[in-house]
């Protein structure tokens, strides 16, 4: 069908699920709902813009009500891929099935094999090896690092290495070269993180360090050509907004923009918004994830969606007649439920223009990919060999 959308604007709201998959029972998740939880936990959810384009239609909350006649169209989908990553969801957004899931090492650490492999090549005893924050690890071992020769690595609730290194006494290239011969050794199935990432840092003593700007990111590639590939191929503008550079090893992008906080990624996508561009517009905004839903903190969450809201409301007046916006979601992360990792969930796809002449729900989709098919098929663009999903651009 010809072309309806000039710009689309894809917006990632990490980790806000909307409550069980269906084989949420086999990742032990049953029972896992991010908004509806938060929505049940908090004083007050002020959300009038997601309100009106049918959120609450979509998912009953207990602080927001339902409209009669919501302005967007939206679904609840199903992830198909063996995960509940954000890269194995966004991969999946843009048409990549992964079937073998990215680990973690939230609660246990690095295996000792791992861990003495890198010993080995690095020539450095590992310290640390551990879930923590990247500043507190710093201002508890760097001292130690620094004068017994050692190597701190450490993990987080997703699925990475990260390494620490003095830039005055290990020096930058040598912190790089340990990473380097990380990511090699974590391509292994059972040791497949995400992302292996240096965390380079300076001073000398505790209450003086701190993490530079040379922080370098070592991630996978997707494993197959996705919806971005067919998009940039085609001479259409690909522009990645906050973690989507990362999560895509820059494949299939023409322009990134790094993000300090999910406002400012709603402040760059609003800026964005306000240039001519053909093609799409990718935002990821990660603190509901990193800054909420991993700390278990139902509060701050509910507070950074009504932040949302206020920058969907600035948003919302800039996008033309034949302009699209996606709001969804890559996994769960109940703040209310057991432990710090995500949640398998279904994740929302709510769907607006202001071409729409109403609003209306669509049925239940099994794959993220069906916003990759749609947004090629938009463009008259070849969705890639073997990737997944089924184009709903004639329900929009």
């Amino acid at each position: 069908m010809a072309q309806k959308y000039n710009r689309i604007f894809l917006i990632v709201l990490d980790s806000l699920g909307i409550g069980n998959a269906k084989d949420a029972a086999k990742f032990n998740d049953e029972g896992a709902d991010t908004l509806g939880h938060i929505s049940e936990t908090v004083s007050h959810l002020n959300i009038p813009n997601m309100q009106k384009l049918g959120w609450a239609n979509l998912k009953a909350l207990k602080q927001v009500a339902p409209v009669d006649k919501p302005m967007g169209r939206f679904l609840k989908a199903n992830e198909a891929s063996n995960g509940k990553d954000t890269m194995t969801g966004h991969w999946e957004m843009m048409g990549i099935l992964t079937t073998k899931p990215f680990i973690t090492f939230t609660e246990t650490g690095f295996p000792d094999e791992l861990i003495r492999e890198i010993e080995k090549r690095s020539g450095r005893k590992v310290i640390g090896n551990k879930s923590a924050s990247g500043t507190e690890i710093i201002e508890e071992l760097a001292e130690q690092e620094i004068n017994e020769n050692k190597l701190i690595v450490y993990t987080s609730a997703d699925s990475v290495l990260q390494i620490c290194g003095n830039e005055e006494t290990m020096g930058l290239e040598k912190l790089y070269e340990y990473c380097e011969m990380a990511r090699e050794l974590t391509l292994r199935d059972e040791w497949r993180v995400g992302r292996v990432i240096a965390r380079p840092y300076v001073g000398k003593h505790p209450g003086e360090f701190k993490r530079t700007s040379n922080r370098h990111d070592y991630a996978l590639s997707p494993t197959g050509k996705t919806a971005l590939d067919a998009l940039k191929e085609n001479g259409l503008d690909v522009i990645s907004v906050g973690k989507i550079h990362d999560i895509f090893n820059g494949a299939g992008l023409t322009e990134g923009h790094h993000s300090d906080s999910s406002v400012h990624g709603m402040e760059q996508t609003i800026e964005i918004a306000k240039r001519d561009f053909k093609g799409l517009c990718f935002t990821n905004l990660v603190d509901f994830d990193a800054l909420w839903g991993h700390r278990r903190n139902p509060i701050g969450y509910g507070e950074e969606i009504e932040r949302f809201d206020v920058k969907l409301g600035e948003l919302l007046p800039l996008l033309r007649e034949d302009d699209l916006l996606i709001l969804t979601a890559d996994h769960g992360n109940d703040p209310t439920y057991t432990g710090t990792d995500h949640t398998r969930e279904q994740v929302p796809m709510v769907f607006y223009s202001p071409s729409f002449d109403h609003g209306n729900e669509l049925p239940e989709v099994d794959s993220f990919g069906v916003l990759g098919a749609t947004i090629t098929d938009n463009f008259g663009v070849a969705y890639p060999k073997d990737c997944i999903g089924t184009s709903i651009l004639e329900k929009l």
